[in-house]
């Protein structure tokens, strides 16, 4: 949650930079080379513990999981078997 918050400053930020006409060539660079690594580092993060969790959960639990995610339908599930 803390690097969801930080991208959301940061996005705050290069928001408030644009609609006060402040932004520069610069601080456009620098800021949205910052937002991109705060993105990678997310994204990382997120990864990392999807990886960690399918490693630990039984076959229906993945379904289950699939499903929560957005992912399928138990419907769709119960057809492919």
């Amino acid at each position: 949650m803390p690097l969801g918050e930080k991208l959301l400053e940061q996005e705050a930020t290069f928001d408030h930079l644009f609609a006060s006409h402040s932004i520069t060539a610069d601080s456009l660079k620098t800021i949205t080379a910052k937002i991109g690594a705060t993105r990678a580092a997310l994204r990382d993060t997120h990864l990392k513990y999807h990886l960690q969790t399918v490693q630990v959960l039984t076959p229906e639990q993945m379904q289950r999981y699939a499903v929560l995610r957005g992912y399928a339908t138990m419907q769709h599930y119960h057809n492919m078997q």
